[in-house]
């Protein structure tokens, strides 16, 4: 089938499932910046319960978990499907979560919660980034613009977690030549100053896959690639690695004062 019938497809089966009150499609696929062969990223939202053995028995091929399989935070599961010969990914999203979330990032609130090949974790407000990125399917779903509340708070809480991890890696580590782990770290605060760099933009966020491009801290890239196991290389990668994440979170901040005061 054509894509455009295989996104009926695939919408009536989803919004089909017991408790399944709206699908959306996320991704690049809403976008619109999809490639050949990119994956189709769906979510099915649902009220306070879901079972996913109604997925499985939909009888599509690949893996299906547990509510909660995936974290016990916001990111809380899906499956990984083969689907008409097209690789499709289906997160499950809790809308009593939603209306949490919704609330908190109003208020300026968010956690950081711990995901597999998220660098940085992600945070709480990841949920409604999806939301704001996605198409509607099936049902009703809001569609947040990002709070002001959030952009005054959460570029401070991320670049505290950056200098903190920055000052780990260069007391704890590049004193002693441990280049993985120094490397590691720097990664891991590059990630969260770019986190308190979009945030201060008030731009949402969705996965690390272009996390430091959009946050102008590619070169980063080139920092670690220039590390050696020394004491010497190790200090002097950490601090450029500091003064790059300093300058991009400042230059944020100060363009979001400027807008605040025209």
């Amino acid at each position: 089938m054509d894509d455009a019938a295989f996104l009926r497809h695939v919408t009536d089966r989803l919004s089909g499932l017991p408790g399944v009150t709206a699908v959306s499609l996320g991704g690049s696929r809403a976008r619109g910046t999809s490639r050949p062969g990119s994956d189709w990223d769906f979510a099915i939202y649902y009220r306070a319960q879901f079972s996913p053995q109604g997925l499985r028995d939909v009888g599509w091929p690949g893996e299906v978990s547990e509510v909660g399989g995936w974290s016990r935070g916001v990111f809380n599961g899906g499956a990984w499907l083969q689907i008409d010969g097209r690789r499709a990914d289906v997160h499950y999203r809790d809308l009593d979560s939603i209306d949490h979330e919704l609330a908190e990032a109003a208020a300026g609130r968010f956690r950081i919660e711990p995901l597999m090949f998220h660098l940085a974790g992600i945070p709480s407000y990841l949920v409604l980034a999806e939301l704001a990125g996605s198409q509607t399917l099936h049902g009703q779903l809001p569609r947040p613009g990002y709070p002001a509340a959030l952009r005054r708070s959460a570029p401070a809480i991320w670049q505290d977690r950056a200098e903190r991890t920055l000052d780990y890696a260069r007391a704890g580590h590049a004193p002693y030549g441990r280049l993985a782990q120094c490397a590691g770290l720097i990664a891991q605060a590059v990630s969260q100053a770019a986190h308190a760099v979009l945030a201060a933009r008030g731009t949402w966020v969705t996965n690390d896959k272009t996390l430091l491009t959009d946050a102008g801290l590619r070169g980063a890239d080139q920092l670690i690639a220039a590390a050696t196991a020394d004491t010497d290389s190790l200090l002097a990668v950490t601090d450029q690695a500091r003064a790059l994440c300093a300058g991009q979170i400042s230059a944020a901040v100060a363009d979001h004062d400027a807008e605040l005061r025209s």
